[in-house]
């Protein structure tokens, strides 16, 4: 499996990326490429489109309905709705429910329906706790994590190998669960401890996304949602303080390749 960091910016693009969006590779037994986008928030769609053509993608799956985490999939309608290939099929879309009349209220219209065309470009999925479905060789576990509104994390499976996303959350048991002997866990860190007390039930710190990394025994990890006011060395040096395994801060542009040998080793 392969993870390109498409953005990685908490709660807003910030000036060196964009918000959340990660795009997932693997290839199937018959060597055909699966690409799977999870999350395309604010500004992610300009610097997803110089990775891949996004006519390419199998599907999304949008962790929850904040604008840095969904709201560049009005760009992606666009483009599936008016690109000069005829034959798009439906994009699957897998998130909160609202999500279609949340692109439409954006978009100021009523209806699924983009102006001039005869069907919607994608084919809505609606996720919920506890959810387990495949899109080819990717096998999807959805929890429901601790955050403002509806959200979730997902726990996916490609052949021997285990990636986590925790969304945005706050520390909770759901988030132990999807992260449980995970191979890569990119998670966020999007307050620092001392500063951000006052909010509970909305973001992890570094302190606390290193504690659920120790808590899963995850074996790699990967920080991220990290908000440009932010110096990243902070949620980093905390999450070090408790965990010892691999450890990084996720940067736009990085690739993370997963296979056999990670997990054997």
């Amino acid at each position: 499996m392969r993870i390109h960091v498409i953005g990685c910016s908490g709660s807003f693009a910030g000036p060196r990326g964009a918000a959340s969006g990660y795009l997932l590779e693997h290839e199937d037994e018959s060597g055909r490429t699966w690409r799977v986008l999870m999350d395309l928030g604010s500004g992610a769609f300009g610097p997803l489109q110089s990775v891949i053509d996004p006519a390419d993608l199998d599907a999304v799956i949008v962790s929850h309905l904040h604008p840095d985490h969904y709201l560049d999939l009005t760009g992606l309608e666009v483009f599936w709705a008016y690109h000069q290939r005829d034959d798009l099929p439906q994009l699957p879309i897998h998130a909160p429910r609202p999500l279609p009349e949340r692109l439409s209220a954006v978009l100021g219209r009523s209806g699924n329906i983009p102006a001039g065309v005869d069907c919607e470009p994608f084919d809505h999925h609606v996720l919920e706790d506890r959810r387990r479905f495949s899109i080819g060789p990717f096998d999807i576990l959805v929890r429901e994590v601790l955050h403002p509104v509806e959200a979730y994390g997902f726990r996916i499976t490609a052949g021997d190998t285990v990636l986590t996303y925790s969304g945005d959350t706050d520390t909770c048991a759901a988030l132990d669960e999807l992260a449980a002997d995970a191979d890569l866990f990119l998670c966020e860190a999007g307050y620092i401890e001392g500063r951000d007390d006052r909010f509970s039930g909305v973001h992890l710190t570094g302190l606390r996304a290193g504690q659920a990394a120790v808590a899963s025994r995850a074996r790699r990890v990967v920080l991220t949602h990290i908000a440009a006011w932010t110096d990243p060395e902070v949620p980093l040096a905390e999450a070090r303080s408790v965990y010892d395994g691999p450890l990084e801060l996720a940067a736009p542009g990085a690739v993370y390749e997963l296979d056999r040998a990670d997990r054997a080793a």
